[in-house]
């Protein structure tokens, strides 16, 4: 079933005054109101997707007769996905975002092959059978598939800052949280500094890139990183424009997750992409978390369209 995406805003004067500043909301999406997968059935549906890797058994997932599957951009039939024969070893690091509203989850995961570590992000999307219609792994191995490879950040448990459970009231609608999110990869291809488009991030805010920290707080990557709304993103002139392709909501722990490309060749002749994650409560965006990879230009957008309704930075 298509979802249809679309914006309405009912602004007051004073309030469309105040909105000429905003950056539209990349998507807003009207979602059934009883999903047919909740919260915990889509955290099993990704822990079912690690198990029948690292026991190499793809055979007891519950998949629907139009599932696509796709590794590292390229589709492929289920059983003939090469992680599940590689993977060895699940590793303790795991953070979801649910989106009951959409049946959609992704993870940031670690697993092994063959005591190698590799950073694995997976997307689930299930049908009203919960059974899997889309599944999506991409694996970063080392610095040369994604640039920065900090593997000790994955060594434990997921991040607290983005585990940080907010209460109800602190919450934004979703349509909100995504406009809120959306002042980044609008600063990214619009502004010298995140500060010169009024980005609202909260004062402890910070950045971590596959594991590192590269903005905010005690960052020592570059002058001037320790302030992330006034770090300049000088270096985004050489990788172009950002592409949204898809956006994933997880409403309750407030974290929105974009999947962004850039629209220019970077370092090796291949193109920069992400999964990028804001931690969103209180109308401020509190962490950013990416898992990077690169991708040849023919590939940058996982081999996936960019979904309906989004509208660009």
């Amino acid at each position: 079933m298509k979802i249809i995406l679309a914006l309405s805003l009912v602004l007051s004067p004073a309030a469309a005054l105040a909105a000429k500043s905003a950056p539209k909301p990349a998507v807003a999406a009207p979602v059934p109101a009883a999903p047919a997968c909740d919260r915990e059935c889509l955290r099993g549906k990704i822990t079912e997707v690690l198990y029948a890797l690292v026991e190499h058994d793809v055979s007891k997932l519950a998949v629907a007769p139009t599932l696509r599957v796709t590794e590292d951009a390229v589709e492929k039939p289920l059983d003939k996905v090469g992680l599940v024969r590689s993977v060895t070893k699940l590793r303790g690091y795991r953070q979801d975002i649910l989106d009951e509203r959409a049946g959609q989850a992704v993870a940031g995961t670690m697993v092994e092959e063959s005591g190698a570590p590799v950073l694995l992000v997976v997307r689930v999307k299930v049908d009203p059978e919960q059974r899997l219609s889309e599944l999506e792994l991409v694996t970063t191995r080392s610095r040369t598939d994604g640039m920065i490879y900090a593997i000790d950040a994955f060594s434990g448990p997921a991040a607290k800052q983005m585990n940080f459970v907010p209460r109800l009231s602190q919450l934004a609608p979703r349509d909100k949280a995504i406009e809120i999110a959306s002042y980044y990869p609008r600063g990214l291809s619009n502004a010298q500094t995140f500060n010169a488009i009024g980005t609202p991030f909260a004062p402890e805010a910070f950045r971590l890139e596959n594991g590192m920290l590269m903005a905010g707080p005690g960052c020592t990557f570059a002058p001037g990183c320790e302030k992330i709304g006034e770090q300049s993103l000088k270096i985004f002139e050489t990788l172009g424009r950002v592409t949204i392709r898809d956006i994933v909501v997880d409403e309750r722990m407030g974290i929105v997750i974009m999947r962004l490309s850039w629209n220019q060749r970077g370092p090796g002749s291949d193109r920069l992409t992400a999964w990028e994650m804001f931690k969103v409560y209180d109308g401020q965006i509190h962490m950013v978390q990416a898992y990077m990879r690169l991708f040849p230009p023919a590939q940058d957008l996982g081999g996936w369209p960019v979904a309906a309704g989004i509208t660009q930075p």
